[in-house]
């Protein structure tokens, strides 16, 4: 069954039949016939998807669900404090500031802290809605305002020269997996809303660095990975800079349509996506004893 979460209501799709979904039981409603869920896997980025509130709503239910669980994902949402969480662990990581609600900040302190160019970020906001490459002081304002619209907390990222590539990381009963990496060209200043969305990046894969390389990040990715008690599948994203492999973000549902990038990594590794998911499944849903 799908159900497509709306801010009016929650409609469900099931057998060619429309119905709603009864948010105090937790099942879906086709005319006189009640569905209860026998688990859920959450594909929506952002809010509230990504940053654990459906998957706190599915635990209050007691119904199992096959993504990371509401604090592992909340916590890879906020950039910020995903960030600290991995520096306190020597994950290498971009120098930044954090502007809390309407604190005052001063651009020279900025500038002299971060360098220029920098990125300016809403800390909770997906699908880079809200993100600024600014490149001159004067700009800081007007990039801060703007990531003021996505959320109360912005975070100021030091620019990390070098090149972007992506790593998927899931588990199965014989451990974690990381596959192929993808390299990630944009055609605009970075990775936006744009060049993921309307095709205005190259992403290829494997991605064109050295094997060991290859291997520093994917062993980097797995660490990432169980430092955050993460489940399912996640994307770990980095620039790596003269060999060092620097997180830039966590993804804790990634897409997975025809242009999406795991479904390539997939490919390249020769991994069917009925086995994936079915491997997941086997170690996410099984986990949970109420699931025979």
């Amino acid at each position: 069954m799908q159900i497509v979460v709306q801010r009016e209501n929650w409609l469900c799709y099931l057998n060619n039949r429309t119905g709603k979904f009864d948010l105090n039981s937790a099942s879906a409603i086709f005319e006189e016939e009640k569905v209860s869920l026998f688990a859920g896997i959450v594909y929506i980025h952002g809010d509230p998807g990504e940053n654990g509130k459906l998957q706190s709503y599915l635990d209050f239910f007691n119904i199992p669900c096959i993504n990371s669980d509401y604090l592992a994902s909340a916590l890879s949402f906020d950039k910020w404090y995903c960030n600290q969480f991995l520096k306190s662990f020597e994950i290498p990581v971009a120098k930044s500031v954090l502007l809390l609600g309407n604190t005052p900040y001063r651009v020279a302190d900025i500038v002299a802290e971060l360098g220029l160019p920098i990125f300016v970020k809403p800390t909770n906001s997906g699908s880079s809605f809200g993100i600024s490459k600014v490149k001159e002081r004067t700009q800081i304002p007007e990039a801060i305002a703007l990531a003021s619209k996505e959320s109360a907390s912005i975070v100021l990222e030091a620019f990390l020269d070098g090149m972007e590539v992506t790593c998927g990381v899931y588990r199965t009963k014989d451990g974690l997996q990381a596959l192929p990496l993808t390299e990630i060209v944009s055609e605009n200043e970075y990775f936006d809303y744009e060049a993921k969305y309307q095709g205005k990046s190259q992403e290829i894969t494997p991605a064109r660095v050295e094997k060991e390389i290859a291997e520093q990040v994917q062993s980097l990715a797995k660490k990432v990975y169980k430092l955050l008690n993460l489940r399912s599948i996640a994307r770990i994203d980095f620039i790596i800079v003269q060999g060092t492999p620097f997180v830039i973000e966590v993804n804790t549902t990634p897409g997975f349509s025809k242009e999406s990038i795991v479904p390539k990594m997939l490919q390249e590794a020769r991994i069917p996506i009925r086995e994936f998911w079915t491997s997941i499944f086997e170690v996410e849903l099984l986990r949970d004893k109420s699931i025979k």
